[in-house]
């Protein structure tokens, strides 16, 4: 029997949840508030050292009926606050009742402790192989006045330095309440002089890294585009001034949600943090009905003393192995020829077929069809909606041009944006209402289409209907489903007018239950996420589906960044990644063939641009490349990956990866812009083992692991513009 992972004093009224790596730490204070203790580095035994000090803190209420001044709630760190209730910090849940008043006054009432962790109904959520890998904490609090009762679970997993958290408000009483803000976690910190590292962006330029100080007031990271967005990645990081890539405190917190989120960072007086993460409050209210509940997405957290590639490495395997659950988690992934910058909409069986073709010679390993090949879809402005085969491109049908390439001995791929309608569908003339307009006024278009109204049933069956009836041809492979705009015109036509706030909420959960349907009845197709590139990068999406389109920017060099960025959370199994035609069309640049390769195999490899054009020396050089990635797929798709040189912050970028037992490693190093009296660089290594000694596979020359990573090697002198090299090393 596995040893306890959460404990509670009852003499103390202290809960402990500690692995071999961590300590979470809380208590129920005077009041029956419940107070934040400790996270951070595993702690043997706690013996009450960490009792908030009392202190008269002037113009901080004080408990009801007390008339203590030293104690108040008003500074309190707590596990979970509420509106009303003389904490003037931000709250993590607003509670509207039925007299009106935004009054509730949180305490403890009981806790339960399980093997495992629970499911979460209708949401994503990390789960566990092994009831033995993790044990979950229920504290209950509740609202002695309202009768609402706030279930805050922990679960803490056995090999990882991570607390999951999220929770369920049930109304047990009698009235009828609304929930204007319910945060999946609130976190208070003392004593902490924290930098934020956030992941704002936007479309084809996501996920820069932005480092910034904590000053008083409040610091807000959000969406309210109806889905996670480009614009700010549902992530943060806290750490210390001195952390870096490799040393240092860090704290990473993700939710695990795909709709519109906010994360509240608030410095407070007496220079203490709160953090709140949660489904963003903007036009957010959830009306509460006796005997109903209302469960919020989960929300992890991260610790590492190992600075940001340690948190890094927590969040990569915990998502291979405990957020995503296809069957292809584990499963390396082909390699794709995508028809989108070839074709764009001018294709046709005739035209595609020479493509397929040259894909096979050159060693790629599926067909993707993108945008056009339904409706009478010819440009971005029609046929969504209509999931049927364009007869015109197809005229034997699509099921007849998927066997042509299968019998190219490639699998076939199938681009769907299954979420939006155009007004020239069919499905529009039939059903206009499917459309998620307000009443009364004219819904807005967004690059020509309009969004459906995932939040109500017969829509999703309409959707799922349609889908499901090319899917079970049996001939499809692997599908990407897209989404090329965010939400407007907010409102849901079979809700009632108290229940409009909670629209948004209800679009994602609409969508939830259809990739639910879809994906497991389908479990034998590879899906991938897209939205416009990283618009819903998230881990909800990533427990339905195991990889995504990082972003709609091929450019290497812009990807240097934008991948840089992304691998804070998400591994590098997620992240599809494609070589493409030069001069780039986003950005008019003009980079290396190896060097677009390098990039783009440093994620899940496709490429995209037009085969037919290549001219016999790039055809033989993109033929070697791919020969050459499917040696080192698996040690790039299942490594473990570190960060060495930030592009955000030198004119160089470097990353390595390492297989698992550290006798394989692949480290990339990329110039972006060569100089004239170039200065010394050297590159570093890291995760090696310091006592193998490693072969350079090109060269032959051997070298230490820690010689690798202490003394690193001289960077070569780039004689041209954005040159990339790798450098393969076996364990000898």
């Amino acid at each position: 029997m596995k040893t306890d992972m959460i404990t509670f004093d009852e003499k103390n009224q202290v809960f402990n949840l500690s692995n071999d790596y961590i300590s979470y730490i809380f208590s129920v204070e005077e009041g029956k508030i419940l107070a934040h203790l400790y996270f951070g580095k595993k702690i043997r035994n706690y013996h009450g050292n960490l009792q908030y000090p009392r202190i008269s803190r002037s113009f901080s209420a004080n408990l009801p009926g007390s008339e203590d001044k030293t104690f108040s709630r008003d500074t309190l760190p707590k596990e979970y606050s509420s509106a009303g209730e003389g904490d003037f910090r931000t709250p993590a849940a607003v509670v509207k009742n039925e007299n009106g008043a935004y009054a509730s006054f949180l305490t403890y009432k009981t806790y339960q402790k399980v093997n495992g962790k629970p499911k979460m109904k209708g949401l994503p959520a990390s789960f566990v192989n092994n009831e033995e890998d993790a044990q979950t904490l229920i504290v209950t609090l509740e609202d002695k006045v309202s009768k609402l009762e706030f279930d805050l679970s922990y679960t803490i997993f056995r090999k990882y330095p991570i607390i999951v958290r999220s929770v369920k408000v049930r109304n047990m009483g009698t009235d009828t309440v609304f929930l204007n803000k319910v945060s999946s976690m609130q976190l208070d910190f003392v004593g902490k002089k924290f930098e934020s590292i956030t992941l704002p962006g936007a479309h084809m330029n996501e996920c820069n890294i932005e480092r910034n100080p904590l000053h008083h007031g409040l610091a807000v990271c959000s969406s309210n585009r109806g889905v996670s967005s480009p614009q700010m990645n549902p992530f943060v990081a806290l750490v210390d001034k001195d952390t870096n890539e490799f040393s240092g405190e860090a704290y990473g917190f993700s939710l695990v949600y795909s709709g519109n989120h906010k994360i509240e960072l608030e410095k407070d007086q007496i220079n203490q943090v709160r953090l709140n993460m949660g489904i963003n409050d903007y036009n957010f209210s959830w009306k509460l009905v006796p005997e109903e509940s209302l469960q919020t997405p989960e929300a992890i957290m991260v610790y590492s003393k190992n600075g940001l590639n340690g948190i890094s490495q927590s969040f990569h395997n915990f998502i291979d192995e405990n957020i995503i659950r296809s069957k292809f988690k584990n499963i390396e992934r082909p390699i794709l020829i995508n028809n989108w910058e070839a074709t764009y909409f001018d294709f046709n069986e005739e035209k595609l077929l020479p493509l397929v073709k040259k894909a096979k010679d050159l060693g790629m390993e599926m067909f993707v069809l993108d945008d056009g090949w339904f409706g009478h879809r010819n440009n971005s402005r029609s046929s969504l909606g209509d999931w049927t085969v364009n007869r015109k491109k197809f005229p034997q049908g699509l099921i007849h041009f998927a066997k042509l390439v299968h019998e190219q001995g490639m699998k076939f791929g199938l681009w769907f944006e299954p979420e939006m309608i155009s007004h020239d569908s069919e499905l529009y003339k039939k059903h206009p209402d499917y459309l998620m307009h307000v009443p009364g006024r004219m819904p807005s278009p967004s690059r020509h289409q309009y969004v459906l109204d995932l939040g109500r049933k017969e829509v999703r069956d309409e959707v799922f209907g349609q889908i499901d009836k090319i899917l079970s041809s049996g001939q499809i492979d692997y599908v990407k489903w897209d989404m090329n705009r965010h939400l407007t015109d907010i409102y849901q036509a079979d809700l009632p007018i108290d229940k409009q706030g909670e629209v948004y909420h209800r679009y994602v959960l609409g969508l939830y239950d259809l990739l639910a349907r879809i994906t497991s009845k389908y479990d034998n197709i590879l899906f991938e996420s897209c939205s416009s590139g990283g618009g819903r990068f998230d881990l909800g999406m990533a427990y339905y589906m195991p990889q995504t389109w990082t972003s709609d920017n091929t450019d290497a060099v812009a990807r240097m960044k934008i991948q840089y960025g992304t691998s804070l959370i998400y591994p590098t199994n997620m992240i599809g990644a494609h070589v493409s035609v030069s001069p780039n069309e986003q950005t008019g640049r003009l980079v290396p063939l190896d060097t677009r390769y390098l990039v783009a195999m440093s994620g899940v490899l496709g490429y995209e641009l037009d085969l037919t054009k290549l001219t016999s020396l790039e055809s033989e050089k993109i033929k070697s490349q791919i020969s050459n990635y499917k040696k080192l797929r698996k040690l790039i798709q299942f490594g473990d990956f570190y960060r060495l040189k930030s592009p955000f912050d030198t004119n160089q970028a470097a990353w390595n990866f390492v297989s698992k037992d550290q006798k394989e490693a692949l480290v990339f190093s990329f110039n972006i812009l060569s100089q004239a009296q170039p200065v010394f660089t050297k590159t570093k290594m890291y995760g090696l083992n310091p006592n193998f000694d490693y072969e350079d596979q090109n060269g032959g020359e051997i070298f230490g692991g820690d010689e690798l990573m202490d003394m690193g090697f001289y960077d070569e002198i780039a004689k041209q513009d954005f040159v990339g090299k790798m450098r393969y090393f076996k364990a000898i």
